[in-house]
């Protein structure tokens, strides 16, 4: 059991390296097999479920094309890798998934990119993505250690860890041979210790603030963004996110981009931080599942009983009709973690059906603790979700306009996390 947790960690970066290389132009081409393993395991994550189900091809093309695989040129070496590892079986008409979890997703995305006989840069860039979640590193102190590890030269490392922060594969603070290498998931392992070393950085001023904000974390499971920065002021909050100790959740619906923060280490209680949702399809639930909770008048389908429903849905029941559901859910059904039914009485009424049972289950630990996430979700527009940006995409996008003075700010707060002296 825990070489296959070992398996899916190492999947998860797998996942994570992928979706970086998909904002990089010239990325997959040098990370091959990354590539190829990320997203044959992104487009069977998708298709798949718990039990065997089959999927029409016009089906298969919409999910890919959605998950950012090209239908036309890459999708049909995909589904040929999926069909070699015996985990669907294609006719011209459909594919069945011979059943399939997210974690187990992962571990077949680390067999995937392994049979591609990934290259050194390839093997590196997943080692160095696990030494910087651990602690801040000084881009000196990794340098030999990577060219040791991979038998890379001098030239090579030197080239592969500037393609490794131009890809976003870690992020870099400050200049030179001293700059710091770090990741968005720093603060998912032992955050106890590292956020007390922040703290301790922190002026009392600030140190007040943030541990103000701790506190209603802690009793409402996530804030709206606005309400943090008014608290924390702009300048504080910036240098938080961007160093990774609060996590940004963002909802795109009709009326605009809305988002809310919670703590890395809240959503992963129950969880392994860096593999039970490495594809956000629980946050998005649990985010469309506090439209209906909130929002929603009770003519279109408010949800009044949320363990109720979701242990319905779990338990692989259909609920509704309501108009809601056609509307909240859109994002879930794309990413076939829901399947919708339009009602043949009400045209404008939907059902629901629960495909991955592991992704309700997890929503429903983290929405059924106290009142996590209801009370700060109020004040949401009521209008449906059309797209979910999760954690690291939405500190990535923000971390490009941070101010050369946030920058220094952010790298005060590594330097805190680490245990060394701020500059």
């Amino acid at each position: 059991m825990k070489k296959e947790n070992c398996k899916a960690t190492k999947g998860a970066w797998i996942i994570h390296h992928g979706r970086k290389l998909m904002c990089h132009i010239h990325g997959s081409g040098e990370f091959p097999a990354i590539d190829q393993a990320a997203k044959a395991a992104t487009l069977l994550t998708k298709l798949g479920q718990a039990d065997e189900t089959e999927v029409s091809m016009t089906e298969v093309q919409a999910i890919a094309k959605a998950s950012g695989v090209n239908p036309h040129h890459e999708l049909t070496g995909l589904l040929q890798v999926l069909e070699k590892k015996r985990l669907i079986e294609k006719s011209d008409n459909q594919i069945a998934v011979l059943g399939v979890t997210t974690g187990s997703a992962l571990v077949h995305a680390v067999h995937i990119y392994q049979d591609a006989k990934p290259a050194s840069y390839e093997q590196a860039s997943l080692n160095l993505a696990e030494i910087a979640s651990d602690s801040p590193v000084r881009r000196s102190e990794v340098f030999e250690r990577i060219g040791d590890e991979h038998k890379l030269s001098t030239v090579d490392v030197d080239e592969f860890l500037n393609q490794a922060e131009t890809i976003g594969f870690v992020d870099k603070e400050g200049d030179g041979d001293d700059r710091l290498l770090y990741n968005g998931n720093l603060f998912r392992r032992d955050s106890v210790t590292k956020t007390h070393k922040v703290l301790e950085s922190l002026i009392e001023k600030e140190k007040k603030l943030v541990n103000e904000i701790a506190s209603q974390l802690s009793q409402r499971g996530c804030l709206i963004y606005e309400q943090v920065e008014t608290i924390l002021s702009k300048p504080l909050l910036d240098k938080l996110v961007a160093a990774g100790i609060y996590d940004l959740n963002e909802v795109t619906n009709e009326q605009g981009s809305h988002v809310y923060i919670t703590a890395p280490s809240a959503f992963h209680k129950f969880v392994d931080p860096l593999v039970d949702d490495c594809f956000d399809m629980a946050k998005a639930l649990v985010a469309a599942l506090m439209y209906g909770m909130t929002l929603r008048p009770k003519s279109q389908g408010k949800i009044r009983m949320l363990s109720a429903l979701l242990a319905k849905l779990i338990r692989g029941e259909e609920v509704g009709p309501a108009t809601a559901i056609g509307r909240d859910y859109r994002v879930l059904e794309i990413d076939r973690v829901v399947k919708l039914r339009r009602s043949s009485k009400d045209s404008t009424q939907f059902s629901m059906k629960l495909l991955k049972k592991e992704v309700g289950e997890l929503a429903l630990h983290v929405l059924t603790q106290g009142d996590a996430y209801e009370t700060s979700l109020t004040r949401l527009p009521a209008s449906p979700m059309g797209a979910y940006i999760g954690p690291e995409a939405s500190r990535t996008s923000r971390r490009k306009i941070q101010s050369p003075r946030s920058k220094q700010n952010t790298r005060d707060i590594l330097e805190a996390v680490r245990g060394g002296q701020l500059s």
